[in-house]
């Protein structure tokens, strides 16, 4: 597992790639500490909810998208076209919420286990695989839905 959420491993982190721990990297990491999937904009309103630093989304999306570079975030692209960032980088599937835009983790060690024994006898003529990427689309239902009116 690759968790970024303890501040000390996040600054760690940063310093291993010479970059400072700014009041405004730290603050979009405590803020995608607590959001888990989330847009630069839906970053950006979290920091101003909590007061923590005063930061544009413009910045909030270089930031966010900086450290997804260095593998502290994966990364994710909605049917929407909106880059959502994640915190957790180690391998996990996604239910993608295309009615409301957003994504949940889904810790399934019974799906991975199947998924990384098929793959192992699998062979693609000319590739190693890299990485696989599991996203279930979902709606939510009628139901749900007037429990959430």
């Amino acid at each position: 597992m690759n968790h970024s959420n303890d501040i000390d491993q996040f600054v760690a982190k940063l310093k291993k790639h010479s970059l400072k721990a700014t009041p405004q990297r730290i603050a979009v990491h405590k803020a995608m500490i607590r959001l888990g999937h989330a847009s630069a904009d839906m970053v950006a309103g979290e920091i101003a909810r909590e007061g923590e630093a005063s930061i544009t989304v413009a910045s909030v999306y270089n930031i966010l998208c900086g450290l997804s570079e260095l593998g502290i975030y994966g990364r994710r692209l909605s049917s929407t076209n909106k880059m959502f960032f994640d915190v957790n980088t180690f391998w996990h599937a996604h239910m993608y919420d295309c009615e409301n835009d957003l994504y949940k983790d889904i810790m399934d060690e019974e799906l991975n286990a199947l998924v990384n024994e098929k793959l192992s006898r699998r062979k693609f003529r000319g590739y190693r695989v890299e990485s696989v990427d599991i996203q279930i689309t979902v709606r939510p239902t009628r139901k749900k839905c007037a429990r959430n009116a």
